[in-house]
């Protein structure tokens, strides 16, 4: 009983403190990012009428190579810290022990990395290293000791050092991970069952959902009374919110949809493999050719500086508008009225009026010089139209960066990326069938954005029951799980055809023995004389 009780207390030890790992990350994430976006708008607002907007790029070249330079630095110190660490955590909860994994080293590396990964433009996401972070917390906190901290070390909780104890409040830590990250305590359990851990059973299940609905409450406290100013109200839920969706005057989908979100499904799953095998080819080249600390560091930088110049290049070009004494007789670009029922959206503060008029939006800068998450939310709740042309260059953007980018030597995660990649192409999707059919629906566009959002993301992971439930968690919609579940479905069932997920890609890379599911099609067949 004296056990139990302590197993319990433990794990909801795991669930704050993850939370506030998450907090962290966030709370500085924001500050960072504000700093960075206020100057460059500042900047660009005035040089466009002077002619000097190279001197923006200048500014924001410094801002991202700067702060990806100190990422990268922090994971010289601790590899492993590299990465989502999604891989390296199922590998872990597979009975496989990998150096550093744990390792208090890598936490704070891997927290503070992807601080200034994210801050610096890099096309990735703080919620795969959430996972990480939490694995580590689970396994650190819960042994009294540290291997990086010799002095650091009590008996009080000696009983709970074995494999199988740790193994739980790994699998625990991670589940408050995905918690923390999108206020998906349930998803976050599933996660853990359906990606991580072969050894369950029905104590854990208890105890995990314990740890994530600690670790969702602690953080949603913590946001709502710190940088919301309204302690108890418990508004926030999780470091990406993609806010609820508003069916007033339109319907969410229908039967008709239901056949478009299948079909977005299967080319979801086709991209989704494509981008595997992208990745894979430039992982194996990056494993032969970029071996030095100095190369690590020169590739990431070297990322960081095309990416940022395709942003600004992209967002300065494609929402340019003529000169004001010619506003009269012609108009192009992308420039794009706010309707009325945006300008009371808590987000149309974020919408970027580069060379546009007032109540006008530039969609290529709002899309692209903006953090994701707000991306996302503008695609998914924004009335105002982005045109196809913004739509498919920022799909196409973010489909190779995102790609070059998993794999470099800075802490990073791939479900964001992947949302906003997806999202593009949902949105792209429903703008087409609005041109080519008329008014044959009046299903909002936001549903389209989030098809396509799980339907690449689910094309690169191959995650279906988990994924679900973290995106209906997420958006708070429960009438949206049929189509999220058959676009997933497709989505496995068409990359599975053609390759692995990405995590599994990834571990065979690295040669790590982790035995799958199934027997390997040469285990079958008996090509090598069977057994």
């Amino acid at each position: 009983r004296t056990h139990q009780l302590m197993s319990w207390i433990l794990f909801f030890f795991v669930g704050v403190v993850t939370a506030c790992v998450a907090f962290f990350i966030d709370f500085f994430v924001k500050q960072l990012m504000k700093v960075k976006f206020d100057y460059l708008v500042k900047s660009v607002n005035e040089c466009q009428e002077h002619g000097c907007l190279a001197l923006s790029l200048v500014y924001f070249l410094c801002f991202n190579c700067g702060f990806v330079l100190i990422a990268t630095s922090l994971t010289a110190l601790a590899p492993v810290a590299a990465g989502s660490g999604i891989p390296e955590i199922k590998c872990y909860l597979n009975g496989i022990k990998l150096p550093g994994v744990t390792d208090l080293l890598t936490m704070v590396a891997k927290a503070v990395g992807v601080l200034f990964s994210v801050s610096g433009g890099m096309f990735v996401g703080k919620e795969g290293p959430m996972i990480h972070s939490g694995a580590i917390v689970g396994a650190g906190l819960t042994q009294g000791q540290s291997s990086n901290l010799s002095w650091l070390r009590t008996n009080f909780l000696r009983r709970f050092r074995n494999d199988r104890d740790k193994r739980d409040f790994v699998s625990g830590g991670a589940a408050a991970g995905v918690a923390a990250a999108f206020g998906a305590p349930i998803g976050g359990v599933l996660f853990s069952l359906e990606e991580g851990a072969s050894f369950w059973n029905q104590s854990l299940t208890w105890k995990s959902l314990f740890c994530s609905m600690s670790s969702a409450f602690i953080l949603n406290l913590l946001v709502s009374g710190i940088q919301l100013h309204a302690w108890g109200q418990l508004d926030a839920t999780g470091l990406v919110n993609f806010g609820k969706f508003n069916s007033e005057g339109s319907h969410l989908w229908n039967v008709v949809d239901l056949a478009f979100f299948l079909v977005m499904g299967a080319v979801g799953g086709l991209l989704g493999a494509l981008f595997n095998e992208m990745n894979k080819r430039l992982t194996i080249y990056r494993m032969k050719h970029v071996k030095t600390r100095g190369k690590r560091v020169a590739e990431a930088l070297l990322v960081s500086a095309v990416g940022t110049c395709l942003v600004f290049v992209l967002a300065m070009t494609m929402g340019k508008r003529p000169p004001k004494s010619y506003l009269a007789e012609t108009r192009t670009g992308t420039c794009r009225s706010l309707t009325a029922e945006d300008l009371n959206k808590e987000f149309v503060k974020d919408a970027r009026g580069f060379f546009c008029g007032e109540n006008e939006y530039n969609d290529m800068a709002t899309l692209a010089l903006n953090p994701q998450e707000v991306s996302i939310k503008t695609m998914f709740h924004m009335d105002g139209t982005f045109s196809e042309k913004t739509l498919f260059c920022f799909f196409l953007m973010y489909l190779v960066i995102a790609c070059w980018t998993y794999g470099v030597s800075i802490p990073s995660g791939l479900f964001v990326p992947c949302l906003v990649t997806g999202a593009a192409y949902g949105r792209l999707v429903g703008a087409l069938l609005r041109m080519w059919l008329g008014d044959y629906t009046a299903t909002n566009l936001g549903t389209y954005a989030l098809i396509g959002a799980a339907s690449f993301l689910g094309g690169v992971v191959r995650m279906t029951i988990s994924l679900t439930v973290i995106l209906i968690e997420s958006t708070d919609e429960i009438t949206l799980g049929l189509p999220l579940m058959v676009t997933l479905m497709a989505a496995k069932f068409m990359g599975d055809l053609f390759n692995e997920g990405l995590y599994d890609i990834h571990i065979e890379l690295k040669h790590i023995p982790l035995l799958g599911w199934e027997p390997s099609v040469v285990s079958v067949s008996g090509r090598h004389g069977g057994f």
